[in-house]
């Protein structure tokens, strides 16, 4: 005689709500935005359907209808122009820029969104790298300081939240000292701790023109400053060493094949932790739904679940204003 039956406690879905363990929240959603120069002006990305490149106006129009939806944070890219860059990312700081006006304009819009914009040099680089390079090697410390002046320059604008991509080591310290010294002292910081060097970042280089380029003085990718995929106590290591420095949230880059590093750095920190559902994810799951193999709706809210279940609190991905709209349904 079976007397523990497992399946009774799954025979409707009220049962099974009721003792479900994680749920998926609008408020858990945070939407990459790509910004271009220009006025009225949108560009689809071909390799991750549904998402464009946009002007300010534009950019501004989308945050607010995200923001209708219950999608309450933005996380911004800029696709630079060429002529505006070079080896020191001066571009990055210019409190005229790109990014610098941008978040004016979504601060004046749409006040109560939080704006998280990306910090890292690659976009304003002539090599596409994260950091500056002198004889062929990325300068570390030198990187760390333009970072700064970057970060700064965000909260400058109207920023809530830094988000330094680079993977410098020490940069969170020196991005932390900046903008305390400058009296942003309520900016948060959110670091890529552990971003890996991953394959799964193409359509995101696509779309911004940032992947390294082919130039034999140069590294020919971020293996040296990005992490090792096969290591997984090193992400750890960096965690670590972020939360130390005064990172006030963590993020695990990339999402779904690196679900065991969020569970493991859940184990191991209170702090709140970010995971990146990054563009290959995302283009994979677009690809499969298209050809018919993968039902799209089912697909995108399983897995971003996963990832509340492994342990995340906060989701960077493309398809938050789809799963917005979702979830709302």
């Amino acid at each position: 005689m079976i007397y523990s039956r497992n399946r009774r406690l799954r025979v409707n879905e009220s049962m099974r709500g009721l003792v479900r363990e994680c749920s998926l929240s609008v408020n858990d959603f945070v939407m990459p935005i790509f910004v271009m120069e220009g006025e009225n002006k949108q560009e689809a990305i071909a390799s991750m359907p549904g998402i464009f490149r946009r002007s300010i106006d534009l950019t501004v129009k989308e945050c607010k209808e995200l923001f209708s939806l219950g999608v309450k944070a933005v996380n911004l890219y800029m696709k630079v122009s060429d002529h505006l860059k070079d080896n020191t990312g001066k571009e990055a700081w210019n409190k005229d820029g790109l990014m610098q006006n941008t978040i004016k304009a979504i601060k004046d819009a749409v006040p109560e969104m939080v704006i998280m914009p990306d910090v890292a040099l690659d976009p304003y680089s002539i090599y596409g790298h994260d950091g500056i390079i002198e004889n062929g090697k990325i300068i570390n410390d030198a990187t760390n300081e333009a970072l700064a002046r970057m970060a700064v320059s965000h909260a400058e604008a109207g920023a809530d939240i830094v988000a330094p991509s680079d993977m410098m080591d020490g940069r969170v310290l020196a991005i932390r000292e900046a903008l305390e010294e400058s009296g942003f002292h309520d900016v948060g910081i959110l670091s890529y701790a552990a971003k890996y060097a991953s394959s799964f970042y193409g359509p995101f280089r696509s779309a911004l023109d940032s992947a390294p380029k082919d130039n034999m003085e140069i590294p020919k990718d971020k293996k040296t400053y990005q992490m090792d995929f096969h290591n997984s106590r090193e992400a750890l290591n960096e965690v670590f060493k972020d939360v130390e420095e005064g990172a006030d949230i963590i993020m695990i880059k990339p999402g779904l094949p690196y679900l065991d590093i969020v569970a493991k750095v859940r184990e191991a920190i209170d702090l709140p932790i970010a995971v990146y559902n990054v563009s290959g994810e995302y283009a994979m799951l677009k690809a499969a739904a298209q050809n018919g193999w993968l039902d799209n709706d089912k697909a995108i809210i399983e897995s971003l679940t996963c990832f509340k279940r492994a342990g995340a609190d906060m989701i960077f991905t493309y398809a938050a204003k789809e799963a917005a709209m979702l979830l709302n349904k």
